[in-house]
């Protein structure tokens, strides 16, 4: 996970701001969706 998303993540967890863990988790899975796309892609 990328470093400035970490940071993103705590301090939301910290204010307790559902919606920006929403949006950062959703991040998240995109992001580890796509490289894991393109780790499968160049295994090839």
């Amino acid at each position: 996970m990328p470093t400035w998303l970490k940071q993103k993540l705590k301090r939301a967890y910290l204010q307790k701001d559902r919606y920006q863990i929403l949006i950062l988790n959703q991040c998240w899975f995109h992001y580890k969706q796509k490289n894991s796309n393109i780790k499968t892609l160049n295994h090839k």
